[in-house]
């Protein structure tokens, strides 16, 4: 059965691959946009509306060697935890995502970073539109060509029809295949194994890396998480915890 994680494994790092060489310029564009806000002290407000496309808005938030600037939004509607064909049904709710910014008090001056897999549903339109509509300057990470793929009709889009890629500041390519999943296991009906958690977690964690990089040449210090299992977490946590306690939702 290695055959089948050689597979795996060529399919997810050769996804990684064409990331990195392709979206450059992408990620450049989107972490002087987080840098900027962050050197002002503000927030970076990250929402992933959709089953497995929340993973990527907590990859980044509290996260050891994180940036504490990071507010995910993790509303519960659209988590799995919440019931899975729940989930699936909210991401397809028109004017869910317009309820969910507004709640979340996104406005003029503000910094959303949007994740989905395949960057049509109408939770996540919505919530792109809302936020611009408010003033919040917009960064999106999704597949072009899963969305360019997928039928107009198709019943998760937005009333829109739009794509996430259309209607936001920056867009991040994340290469996602239609479909997702990029293995066929012979006997098995459909293909397996994933690949749009790697992908998002990729991208996500190198724009945060880029976004770290710009403001570590300023030579200020950037308040950043450590692991609250590691020697000194705790204390290294606590000495910025009051700049952001009452600010970030969901810490």
């Amino acid at each position: 059965m290695s055959e089948l994680a050689d597979e795996y494994f060529d399919a997810v790092t050769g996804l990684m691959a064409r990331i990195r060489a392709e979206e450059r310029e992408s990620v450049a564009a989107a972490a002087d946009v987080l840098a900027a806000q962050i050197a002002r002290d503000r927030l970076v407000h990250v929402y992933g509306p959709g089953g497995h496309s929340n993973l990527a808005s907590q990859e980044v938030f509290f996260r050891a060697g994180g940036l504490m600037h990071v507010s995910a939004i993790l509303d519960e509607g659209t988590l799995l935890s919440s019931g899975a064909l729940r989930s699936m049904a909210v991401e397809r709710l028109p004017g869910y995502g317009r309820i969910v910014i507004e709640r979340a008090g996104i406005g003029d001056g503000d910094v959303l970073v949007l994740v989905n897999a395949y960057g049509i549903n109408a939770a996540l339109i919505d919530a792109a539109l809302t936020a611009r509509e408010r003033g919040a300057t917009v960064i999106g990470v999704s597949s072009r060509a899963h969305a360019e793929q997928t039928a107009e009709q198709h019943p998760a889009r937005h009333p829109s029809h739009a794509n996430l890629h259309d209607v936001v500041d920056v867009h991040i390519d994340t290469k996602v295949p239609i479909g997702d999943a990029v293995v066929q296991v012979p006997g098995a009906v459909e293909k397996s194994g994933a690949t749009s958690t790697f992908a998002n977690a990729f991208t996500m964690n190198w724009l945060m890396l880029e976004t770290l990089a710009l403001l570590g040449a300023t030579g200020d210090e950037v308040p950043m998480w450590r692991s609250g299992n590691a020697p000194g977490g705790d204390e290294a946590n606590a000495r910025f915890l009051d700049r952001f306690q009452g600010r970030v939702s969901w810490l």
